[in-house]
């Protein structure tokens, strides 16, 4: 397929609740959206960088900028098939969430354009995925026990809490105490501990979590490697693991058990389906990540969630856990489960009348 060009598109999405982490408190998601458009079919991808430099070292208007000064141009001209992308953008070093965000929307018009659903080109195994919730720290305990009954009267099937120092300990034996060890629960800690914090940390080991994720900076593999060692409960790797390369060096020094895998930390699904296979052949357990995506990207998450390899339930929640309005046609939980989407490529497009609705800004870029 040769590509006519791409179009950036900004849109405002309010969040139907304040999300607060340890790097943070997000109310509306400022998106990119990426559309490749062929003589033959068109393909979106979505970036996932946050407005501000929190939880990476992207950001929306930086990516915006590295796609059309460089990504773009690399696409130019030139006939591509669902690895183009991927192998053209290698030169540019970093900035895996914009690479991902086109590298997304390429493989997306290619697949429909050849009738084939992603599922069945990275190999799903399954029609539907367990659907966990990620809660956001809150103003009391009271208010975050409320939150979680919620989320269970709903029917997700796992809890997690985003911790923080001093939001720890108390909100994770106050929902043990509330709902019972039946309850699936974990706690992200986003990079917010240090390994001096070990002791504090194993302060939660008495609570039957499924894991603690990135406890400390992403940077520091050999801390999550000797915190492995101080605490029982399972280490989960997040922000540290950036390539199928950085997955097997933090396996093989023992300083995760578990993975969360974020297409848009890895620099796409190419990689991400790779980073799923290093795990698998090691042993080690995934789980499917999520930050704050529209139907588009949710689409593409939950179908990443279907291949053999996923045994936790993920951050792959219904639409309105985070908006009231979806751009696409809403994701639903049911019995606990999303279902992943069928049709080709990534098997939703947005809805016209809702995406001009909450577009700021777009631009296109022609290819000659």
């Amino acid at each position: 397929m040769r590509l006519a060009g791409l179009e950036l598109r900004r849109i405002a999405m309010p969040l139907v609740a304040p999300f607060r982490t340890s790097f943070g408190t997000e109310r509306e998601r400022d998106v990119l959206l990426v559309r490749a458009v062929g003589a033959d079919a068109e393909g979106w991808g979505e970036c996932v960088a946050m407005g501000a430099p929190l939880y990476s070292s992207e950001y929306v208007d930086g990516a915006a900028e590295v796609i059309r000064r460089f990504l773009a141009p690399a696409l130019a001209g030139r006939d591509v098939d669902a690895w183009s992308a991927e192998a053209l953008f290698a030169p540019f070093k970093g900035h895996p969430m914009a690479k991902a965000a086109v590298q997304t929307a390429v493989l997306d018009a290619v697949l429909r354009a050849a009738g084939t659903p992603l599922g069945g080109f990275l190999g799903a195994v399954r029609d539907r995925v367990p659907a966990g919730v990620s809660v956001g720290i809150m103003d009391s305990v009271p208010a975050l026990l409320d939150a979680v009954a919620g989320y269970l009267d709903a029917g997700y099937l796992r809890i997690k809490l985003k911790i923080e120092p001093g939001w720890d300990v108390e909100p994770v034996r106050a929902v043990r105490e509330r709902f019972g060890d039946a309850v699936l629960l974990q706690v992200d800690a986003n990079t917010a501990y240090t390994l001096g914090d070990a002791r504090q940390l194993a302060r939660l080991d008495p609570f039957d979590l499924l894991l603690i994720e990135q406890p400390l900076p992403e940077d520091d593999v050999r801390g999550h490697a000797a915190l492995a060692r101080l605490v029982r409960t399972p280490i989960c790797l997040d922000e540290s693991i950036v390539s199928a390369r950085a997955a097997a060096d933090a396996i093989a020094l023992g300083a995760c058990s578990i993975v969360n895998i974020k297409p848009g930390r890895v620099g796409g699904y190419l990689e991400a389906r790779r980073v799923h296979d290093v795990c698998v052949a090691n042993g080690v357990a995934v789980w499917a990540g999520g930050m704050l995506e529209t139907g588009l990207g949710r689409a593409a998450n939950v179908t990443l969630a279907a291949l053999p390899g996923f045994t936790l339930p993920g951050d792959t929640s219904a639409s309105d856990r985070y908006y009231a309005r979806d751009i696409t046609a809403p994701f639903v939980l049911e019995a606990g489960h999303v279902a992943v989407p069928a049709g080709p490529g990534i098997g939703v497009t947005p809805i016209p009348d809702v995406l001009a609705e909450v577009t700021t800004a777009t631009s296109w870029i022609p290819f000659k």
